[in-house]
C-alpha cells in the first residue's frame, strides 16, 4: 500500500517536497539537483516530488502558486518554503539544520 501524503509529511525525519510540473523547465532542471541532495542526505531525510497537475488537491491545500515550490516538513509542520531553483548545497544545508 502506498503511504498517503499526510503520512509521509508527518515523519520524524525532515521531508522535502518538490511541487513541480512536467511542462515547467526549471522543475525539470531541478530533478538532478534533488537526486544529488537525496544521495547526500541518505536515510536522514526524505525527498518526494508532487506533480501539481496530478495532485491538484494537495497543491491547492498548500496554496502552490508557482512551480517549482519546495516545502520542508517535519512531523507535519512546514519548516521552510520557497519557490524557484535551489542548489544542492542550499538544500542539503537546509535539511541538515532540521535534523534531530
Amino acid at each position: 500500500m502506498k503511504a498517503s501524503f499526510h503520512d509521509i509529511i508527518n515523519s520524524e525525519k525532515p521531508v522535502l517536497v518538490d511541487f513541480w510540473a512536467t511542462w515547467c523547465g526549471p522543475c525539470v532542471a531541478m530533478a538532478p539537483v534533488l537526486k544529488d541532495v537525496a544521495e547526500k542526505v541518505g536515510d536522514s531525510a526524505k525527498i518526494i516530488k508532487i506533480d501539481v497537475d496530478k495532485n491538484q488537491q494537495i497543491a491547492s491545500q498548500y496554496k502552490i502558486q508557482s512551480v517549482p515550490t519546495m516545502i520542508l516538513f517535519k512531523k507535519g509542520e512546514v519548516l521552510w518554503r520557497e519557490s524557484g531553483m535551489k542548489s544542492v548545497q542550499q538544500l542539503v544545508g537546509l535539511i541538515n539544520q532540521h535534523m534531530d
